[in-house]
Protein backbone atom coordinates (compact mmCIF):
# COMPACT_ATOMS: atom_id res chain seq x y z
CA UNK A 1 0.00 0.00 0.00
CA UNK A 2 1.26 3.43 -0.92
CA UNK A 3 1.33 5.88 1.97
CA UNK A 4 0.79 9.60 1.51
CA UNK A 5 3.87 11.54 2.38
CA UNK A 6 3.20 14.33 4.88
CA UNK A 7 4.89 16.66 7.29
CA UNK A 8 6.23 15.20 10.54
CA UNK A 9 8.59 16.49 13.18
CA UNK A 10 11.79 14.50 13.41
CA UNK A 11 13.07 14.05 16.98
CA UNK A 12 15.80 11.80 18.20
CA UNK A 13 16.02 10.34 21.74
CA UNK A 14 18.60 11.97 23.95
CA UNK A 15 20.45 8.70 24.30
CA UNK A 16 20.59 8.17 20.54
CA UNK A 17 23.98 8.20 18.88
CA UNK A 18 25.37 11.63 17.99
CA UNK A 19 25.11 10.92 14.27
CA UNK A 20 21.41 10.12 14.64
CA UNK A 21 20.79 13.34 16.60
CA UNK A 22 22.66 15.41 13.98
CA UNK A 23 20.62 13.82 11.21
CA UNK A 24 17.37 14.62 13.06
CA UNK A 25 18.42 18.24 13.59
CA UNK A 26 19.28 18.61 9.92
CA UNK A 27 15.93 17.14 8.95
CA UNK A 28 14.09 19.58 11.22
CA UNK A 29 15.97 22.54 9.71
CA UNK A 30 15.14 21.34 6.21
CA UNK A 31 11.45 21.10 7.00
CA UNK A 32 11.44 24.54 8.67
CA UNK A 33 13.13 26.08 5.62
CA UNK A 34 10.53 24.45 3.38
CA UNK A 35 7.70 25.77 5.54
CA UNK A 36 9.14 29.29 5.93
CA UNK A 37 7.71 30.75 2.64
CA UNK A 38 4.26 29.52 3.60
CA UNK A 39 4.54 31.02 7.06
CA UNK A 40 5.68 34.35 5.57
CA UNK A 41 2.81 34.32 3.06
CA UNK A 42 0.30 33.63 5.81
CA UNK A 43 1.75 36.46 7.88
CA UNK A 44 1.59 38.90 4.97
CA UNK A 45 -1.98 37.87 4.18
CA UNK A 46 -2.98 38.49 7.77
CA UNK A 47 -1.19 41.85 7.78
CA UNK A 48 -2.79 42.96 4.51
CA UNK A 49 -6.19 41.77 5.63
CA UNK A 50 -5.90 43.77 8.83
CA UNK A 51 -4.75 46.87 6.93
CA UNK A 52 -7.63 46.54 4.46
CA UNK A 53 -10.10 46.21 7.30
CA UNK A 54 -8.71 49.37 8.91
CA UNK A 55 -8.84 51.32 5.63
CA UNK A 56 -12.25 50.16 4.39
CA UNK A 57 -14.18 49.53 7.57
CA UNK A 58 -12.99 52.19 10.02
CA UNK A 59 -12.75 56.00 9.94
CA UNK A 60 -8.93 55.87 10.07
CA UNK A 61 -8.98 57.37 6.54
CA UNK A 62 -12.46 58.81 6.86
CA UNK A 63 -13.82 62.06 5.45
CA UNK A 64 -13.28 64.97 7.82
CA UNK A 65 -13.24 67.89 5.36
CA UNK A 66 -15.24 68.48 2.16
CA UNK A 67 -13.66 71.30 0.15
CA UNK A 68 -15.67 72.98 -2.62
CA UNK A 69 -13.89 74.86 -5.42
CA UNK A 70 -14.98 76.83 -8.48
CA UNK A 71 -18.30 78.20 -7.23
CA UNK A 72 -19.50 81.79 -7.42
CA UNK A 73 -23.25 81.45 -7.92
CA UNK A 74 -23.64 78.29 -5.86
CA UNK A 75 -23.30 78.13 -2.08
CA UNK A 76 -20.57 75.67 -0.99
CA UNK A 77 -22.93 74.39 1.71
CA UNK A 78 -25.48 73.50 -0.99
CA UNK A 79 -22.80 71.56 -2.88
CA UNK A 80 -21.86 69.62 0.26
CA UNK A 81 -25.52 68.85 0.95
CA UNK A 82 -26.04 67.61 -2.62
CA UNK A 83 -22.92 65.44 -2.43
CA UNK A 84 -24.43 63.68 0.63
CA UNK A 85 -21.15 62.25 1.96
CA UNK A 86 -21.44 61.46 5.69
CA UNK A 87 -18.52 62.48 7.88
CA UNK A 88 -16.24 59.57 8.66
CA UNK A 89 -16.97 57.67 5.45
CA UNK A 90 -13.70 55.90 4.47
CA UNK A 91 -12.20 57.65 1.43
CA UNK A 92 -11.42 54.37 -0.41
CA UNK A 93 -15.10 53.40 -0.24
CA UNK A 94 -16.37 56.57 -1.93
CA UNK A 95 -17.84 56.44 -5.44
CA UNK A 96 -16.73 59.72 -7.09
CA UNK A 97 -18.89 59.32 -10.27
CA UNK A 98 -21.98 58.78 -8.11
CA UNK A 99 -21.20 61.90 -6.06
CA UNK A 100 -20.71 63.91 -9.27
CA UNK A 101 -24.09 62.73 -10.58
CA UNK A 102 -25.83 63.68 -7.33
CA UNK A 103 -24.42 67.20 -7.36
CA UNK A 104 -25.32 67.79 -11.02
CA UNK A 105 -28.82 66.39 -10.56
CA UNK A 106 -29.52 68.54 -7.51
CA UNK A 107 -27.90 71.80 -8.67
CA UNK A 108 -28.73 73.08 -12.15
CA UNK A 109 -25.99 75.76 -12.17
CA UNK A 110 -23.39 72.97 -11.99
CA UNK A 111 -22.41 72.19 -15.57
CA UNK A 112 -19.50 69.86 -14.68
CA UNK A 113 -18.38 68.32 -11.39
CA UNK A 114 -15.11 66.58 -10.49
CA UNK A 115 -14.63 64.71 -7.21
CA UNK A 116 -11.24 63.66 -5.83
CA UNK A 117 -10.07 62.11 -2.56
CA UNK A 118 -7.08 63.77 -0.89
CA UNK A 119 -5.66 61.51 1.75
CA UNK A 120 -5.82 61.21 4.62
CA UNK A 121 -9.12 63.00 5.36
CA UNK A 122 -10.20 65.44 2.60
CA UNK A 123 -12.72 65.21 -0.23
CA UNK A 124 -12.48 67.88 -2.94
CA UNK A 125 -15.46 68.80 -5.13
CA UNK A 126 -14.56 71.05 -8.08
CA UNK A 127 -17.54 72.63 -9.85
CA UNK A 128 -17.64 74.33 -13.24
CA UNK A 129 -20.72 76.53 -13.27
CA UNK A 130 -22.89 77.30 -16.27
CA UNK A 131 -22.39 80.61 -18.09
CA UNK A 132 -25.50 82.64 -18.90
CA UNK A 133 -25.97 83.85 -22.48
CA UNK A 134 -29.50 85.24 -22.01
CA UNK A 135 -32.36 85.63 -19.58
CA UNK A 136 -35.87 84.23 -19.90
CA UNK A 137 -38.70 86.25 -18.31
CA UNK A 138 -40.80 84.48 -15.70
CA UNK A 139 -43.34 85.54 -13.13
CA UNK A 140 -41.60 87.78 -10.60
CA UNK A 141 -38.25 87.99 -12.39
CA UNK A 142 -36.02 86.12 -14.82
CA UNK A 143 -34.17 82.84 -15.24
CA UNK A 144 -30.61 82.63 -16.53
CA UNK A 145 -30.24 80.58 -19.73
CA UNK A 146 -26.97 78.97 -20.87
CA UNK A 147 -25.79 78.07 -24.37
CA UNK A 148 -27.14 74.51 -24.03
CA UNK A 149 -30.65 75.77 -23.38
CA UNK A 150 -30.62 75.05 -19.65
CA UNK A 151 -32.63 77.54 -17.58
CA UNK A 152 -30.53 77.19 -14.46
CA UNK A 153 -30.93 80.07 -12.00
CA UNK A 154 -33.81 82.43 -11.04
CA UNK A 155 -32.87 86.09 -10.58
CA UNK A 156 -34.92 89.13 -9.62
CA UNK A 157 -33.48 91.36 -12.36
CA UNK A 158 -31.72 90.74 -15.65
CA UNK A 159 -27.93 91.16 -15.29
CA UNK A 160 -26.53 94.01 -17.41
CA UNK A 161 -25.52 92.98 -20.93
CA UNK A 162 -27.61 89.81 -21.12
CA UNK A 163 -30.26 89.77 -23.87
CA UNK A 164 -33.82 88.67 -23.21
CA UNK A 165 -35.15 85.55 -24.95
CA UNK A 166 -38.87 84.85 -24.77
CA UNK A 167 -39.50 81.12 -25.16
CA UNK A 168 -42.32 79.19 -23.52
CA UNK A 169 -40.45 76.14 -22.22
CA UNK A 170 -36.67 76.51 -22.55
CA UNK A 171 -34.81 73.23 -22.26
CA UNK A 172 -31.97 71.33 -23.96
CA UNK A 173 -33.08 69.52 -27.11
CA UNK A 174 -36.15 71.73 -27.58
CA UNK A 175 -36.19 72.88 -31.23
CA UNK A 176 -37.61 76.29 -30.44
CA UNK A 177 -34.99 76.92 -27.76
CA UNK A 178 -32.18 75.75 -30.02
CA UNK A 179 -33.38 77.96 -32.89
CA UNK A 180 -33.52 81.00 -30.63
CA UNK A 181 -29.99 80.40 -29.33
CA UNK A 182 -28.68 79.86 -32.87
CA UNK A 183 -30.07 83.23 -33.97
CA UNK A 184 -28.84 84.93 -30.80
CA UNK A 185 -25.30 83.71 -31.41
CA UNK A 186 -25.40 85.03 -34.99
CA UNK A 187 -26.43 88.59 -34.11
CA UNK A 188 -23.81 91.30 -34.43
CA UNK A 189 -23.06 93.78 -31.63
CA UNK A 190 -24.75 96.52 -33.68
CA UNK A 191 -27.98 94.53 -33.74
CA UNK A 192 -27.76 93.36 -30.14
CA UNK A 193 -27.49 96.88 -28.81
CA UNK A 194 -30.86 97.72 -30.38
CA UNK A 195 -32.60 94.52 -29.27
CA UNK A 196 -35.18 94.49 -26.51
CA UNK A 197 -36.02 90.78 -26.83
CA UNK A 198 -35.75 87.78 -29.12
CA UNK A 199 -39.16 86.10 -29.28
CA UNK A 200 -39.36 82.43 -30.26
CA UNK A 201 -42.90 81.12 -30.77
CA UNK A 202 -41.74 78.06 -32.74
CA UNK A 203 -38.62 77.00 -34.67
CA UNK A 204 -39.91 78.84 -37.75
CA UNK A 205 -41.53 81.83 -36.04
CA UNK A 206 -38.75 83.95 -34.61
CA UNK A 207 -38.71 87.72 -34.35
CA UNK A 208 -36.65 90.50 -32.85
CA UNK A 209 -38.21 93.29 -30.83
CA UNK A 210 -36.06 96.41 -31.13
CA UNK A 211 -36.05 99.75 -29.38
CA UNK A 212 -38.51 102.33 -30.69
CA UNK A 213 -41.32 99.77 -30.97
CA UNK A 214 -39.68 98.25 -34.05
CA UNK A 215 -40.02 94.59 -35.05
CA UNK A 216 -37.95 92.30 -37.28
CA UNK A 217 -39.60 89.14 -38.60
CA UNK A 218 -36.76 86.62 -38.66
CA UNK A 219 -38.51 83.41 -39.70
CA UNK A 220 -36.40 80.33 -38.99
CA UNK A 221 -32.79 79.98 -37.86
CA UNK A 222 -31.27 79.69 -41.36
CA UNK A 223 -29.39 82.25 -43.50
CA UNK A 224 -28.60 84.19 -40.35
CA UNK A 225 -25.51 85.92 -41.70
CA UNK A 226 -27.46 87.25 -44.69
CA UNK A 227 -30.32 88.41 -42.46
CA UNK A 228 -27.90 90.26 -40.19
CA UNK A 229 -26.32 92.04 -43.18
CA UNK A 230 -29.75 93.14 -44.44
CA UNK A 231 -30.73 94.40 -41.00
CA UNK A 232 -27.49 96.35 -40.56
CA UNK A 233 -28.03 98.12 -43.90
CA UNK A 234 -31.70 98.88 -43.25
CA UNK A 235 -33.23 101.82 -41.46
CA UNK A 236 -36.48 100.96 -39.67
CA UNK A 237 -38.76 103.77 -38.62
CA UNK A 238 -40.23 103.65 -35.09
CA UNK A 239 -43.33 101.50 -34.95
CA UNK A 240 -42.51 99.75 -38.24
CA UNK A 241 -41.85 96.05 -39.02
CA UNK A 242 -39.12 94.65 -41.28
CA UNK A 243 -39.43 91.11 -42.66
CA UNK A 244 -36.04 89.53 -43.38
CA UNK A 245 -37.23 85.89 -43.27
CA UNK A 246 -36.30 85.66 -46.97
CA UNK A 247 -33.23 87.96 -47.10
CA UNK A 248 -33.37 88.18 -50.87
CA UNK A 249 -36.82 89.80 -50.71
CA UNK A 250 -37.09 92.24 -47.78
CA UNK A 251 -40.49 93.62 -46.89
CA UNK A 252 -41.34 96.53 -44.64
CA UNK A 253 -44.67 97.49 -43.23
Amino acid sequence: MTQTRGWRLVLAPRDAPRSVRLFAQAARRHRLRAALPWLIALGLAALLGGAAAIVYLTPALGVEHVEVAGVSVLDPAAVRAAAAVPAGTPLPRLDPPAIERRVKAALKPARAVSVQARYPHTLTIAVRERTAVAVVPKVGGFTLLDEEGVAFLPVDAAPPGLPTVRVAQPEPGDETTESALTVLAALSPAVRVQMVALVAESPTRLRLELTGDRTVIWGDATQNAAKVRVLERSSIEPGRTLDVSAPGVVLEK
